[in-house]
């Protein structure tokens, strides 16, 4: 009897030697998953991540490595990807236990492994440790947050442009006096959005866009609001310089009716 043919056996091409060590090589951690979540395989640099008291990487559940939160949701993502044989979505983030002791977040580029006859058979995995980005960007939103609660709880209202004179930002005494919601607003250029009749400076100059990218303004306005009415506002304007190199990155505008105080009284 001849001996069956490996085409025929539907299992899935091992890897040579050489590819054993290219992966050995890459600088990123990389694993091999089964159909049941089991990590395989895992080249040096996945290794050299393992905590020492976590025991052998090869072996473990890929899930365990997870923070709590994710565990069942990896679990869930896998089993359904494992059923569907769908590659989408190709990166996730996933946060992991490794060896500097805490959880750090790695972006995942997801391969499916398949048989000859195109079943999945588990995931191919490379992992990029993004913790000082992540880390930077949430402090970043934290701080824009912040910088937004406060300017939404003034009484006076503020505009801010970028440099090219779309509207960025909005606050509530603004929408107040304009009667036009923010999300209505952000987007647009300030001329779009903003019906200015007039800006005229305290000598009687009037002012122009170039002249507020460049000097701190003050002066009355004459505004148009939602129902078409006229109102006279006192502007300050100023344009807002990066610290860094210097360079005009916007306009930020605040106004108010004369004769309204600058600070609410309690």
């Amino acid at each position: 009897m001849k001996p069956m043919k490996a085409a025929s056996m539907n299992m899935p091409a091992l890897p040579c030697d050489s590819d054993l060590d290219i992966l050995d090589e890459l600088p990123l951690p990389y694993l091999e998953i089964d159909a049941h979540g089991i990590i395989a395989r895992a080249n040096r640099a996945a290794l050299d991540l393992q905590p020492p008291e976590q025991g052998e990487l090869v072996g473990q559940t890929a899930f365990s490595l997870l923070a709590g939160g994710e565990r069942e949701l990896g679990l869930h993502a896998f089993a359904a990807l494992m059923e569907s044989g769908e590659e989408e979505p190709l990166i996730v983030v996933r946060h992991i236990y490794d060896r500097s002791g805490k959880f750090s977040a790695y972006q995942i580029y997801r391969s499916v492994m398949r048989d000859r006859a195109g079943n999945p058979t588990g995931l191919r995995i490379v992992g990029v440790n993004v913790s000082e980005m992540t880390e930077a960007l949430e402090d970043a939103q934290r701080r824009s947050q912040w910088l937004e609660s406060i300017v939404d709880s003034m009484h006076e209202a503020i505009i801010a442009t970028d440099a090219t004179g779309v509207i960025a930002s909005v606050n509530s005494a603004a929408e107040e006096l304009l009667g036009w919601k923010a999300e209505e607003l952000v987007g647009k250029s300030f001329e779009e959005g903003i019906h200015m009749r007039s800006f005229e400076a305290g000598d009687k100059t009037q002012v122009t866009f170039t002249m507020v990218l460049t000097n701190r303004c003050d002066g009355l306005s004459t505004l148009v609001d939602r129902s078409g009415h006229e109102i006279t506002v006192r502007v300050w304007s100023s344009p807002v310089i990066d610290k860094k190199n210097g360079s005009v990155t916007g306009i930020v505008l605040l106004m108010y009716k004369p004769g309204t105080p600058m600070i609410v009284k309690g």
